[in-house]
Formats: C-alpha cells, structure tokens, sequence
C-alpha cells in the first residue's frame, strides 16, 4: 500500500507543480515564468519526488512509464492496474486543488492546461503532428528512464537525468500539444474542461502508452544485460 500512496502524492505533485505553473505563473503580468518556465516546472516535480519517494515506489508517476517498465521487464504486471488507479486519482485531486486555486480570484479555468490538436494545440498542429510528437516523445523518456534506472548507470543521477529529460520533452512540444506524455496528467486535467478535452483524450492515453511499451521492448532487447 505503501507504493501506491506513494505514486498518488507523487502524481499529484506533478499535476499540481506543473499544471499549476502552467495556469498561474506562465503568463503572470510583468513577472511570467514562460514556456521555459512551465518545462522547468514539470521537470522539478518529477526531480523532487524521484529523490524523496522514488525509493517507495520508483517514482513512475506517469501509467505510461508503468506499461513501458513492465514491457521492459523492469516492473511486476500485478502492480500495473493498482498504480495506474492510483496515478489518476492522484492527478485528478492535483488538479482540483488547482481548479479551487484558479477560480480563487474570479477567472475562468480557460483550456485548464489540457492538452490538445488542432484548433486546440498551442500552435494549431493537426492529429497527426500531435501523435507522432507524443509517441515519440514518450519513446525517448522511457529509453531514458530505463537507461538511467539501469544497474550499470552511474548511481545517484536517475532523477536528475530523468527530470531533465520531461524539461527537454516540455520545451519541444508545448507548442504541439501542451505536452502530455502521461495520460494521468491528461485526463485530470480534462476533467474539469470537459467538451472537446474529453474527446481529444483518446490520443493522450493511446499514444504515450504505445511510445513507452515501444521504447521498454527496444530497450529490454537492445540494451540490457
């Protein structure tokens, strides 16, 4: 039970850290932290939990990096549904305490930091751009996970490498899709947009799940002992 606390607060701080950048301080007048700012916030939560409860639960935050350790052989298939549940529900209370925040000085919620395609990415990208960027993308943060994560890497640097790597993936691809990489993060936030969030989601749940279960196999034949 433990594990699975753990994964809950873990996502929620995702969802919170960087999804609350995102709405609170990316645009903020005068004083706006920026796309670069949103990135770094991303990958700060997943640097800080890594070192503090990664040790509980291997800080996965994220069902994607889940399929893709356990395709990777890294990860017990019986703990696969109990940490996906508690990923989402972890997510969804982040972001309803950001929700409470938001709507604390009147504003509306907006687009609520949900990800999207068409008349709904950042830069007006199609399908097609979104899923290639979020397949990829998400191929990349599990080839990292696994190689920093691996027995022969030098010990101690995980989390930093791999919060690097979610900052790295952040200032590629908001732009495209607000980036997601991790259907937790997606669906909390589509939750509360409702409409057009809810029926783009399918692609921010299939996609990363299919670059992560990619980039477990490639790894487990490629790279590991």
């Amino acid at each position: 039970m433990k594990k699975y606390i753990a994964e809950f607060i873990g996502t929620f701080w995702l969802v919170l850290g960087g999804c609350g950048t995102a709405m609170l301080a990316a645009a903020f007048p005068n004083v706006g932290v920026g796309l670069v700012g949103v990135a770094l916030a991303f990958g700060l939560t997943v640097v800080t939990i890594a070192y503090s409860l990664g040790h509980v639960s291997g800080a996965h935050l994220n069902p994607a990096v889940s399929f893709g350790l356990w395709a990777g052989g890294r990860f017990n298939g019986k703990d696969l549904l109990p940490y996906i549940v508690a990923q989402i529900l972890g997510g969804a209370l982040g972001a309803l305490v950001l929700y409470f925040i938001v709507i604390g000085n009147g504003s509306p919620i907006g687009n609520f930091a949900a990800n999207g395609y068409g008349a709904h990415s950042p830069g007006l990208y199609s399908m097609q751009a979104a899923l290639l960027t979020e397949t990829v993308m998400t191929f990349i943060f599990l080839i990292v996970i696994m190689g920093a994560t691996d027995e022969r890497a030098p010990k101690g640097f995980a989390g930093l490498a791999i919060g690097l790597t979610l900052t790295l993936i952040h200032l590629i691809s908001i732009p495209v899709t607000n980036t997601s990489v991790n259907p937790a993060r997606s669906i909390s936030q589509a939750i509360f947009v409702q409409g057009w969030a809810l029926e783009q989601l399918w692609l921010f749940i299939l996609a990363p799940i299919i670059g992560a279960i990619l980039a477990g196999l490639v790894y487990k034949y490629l790279f590991q002992k």
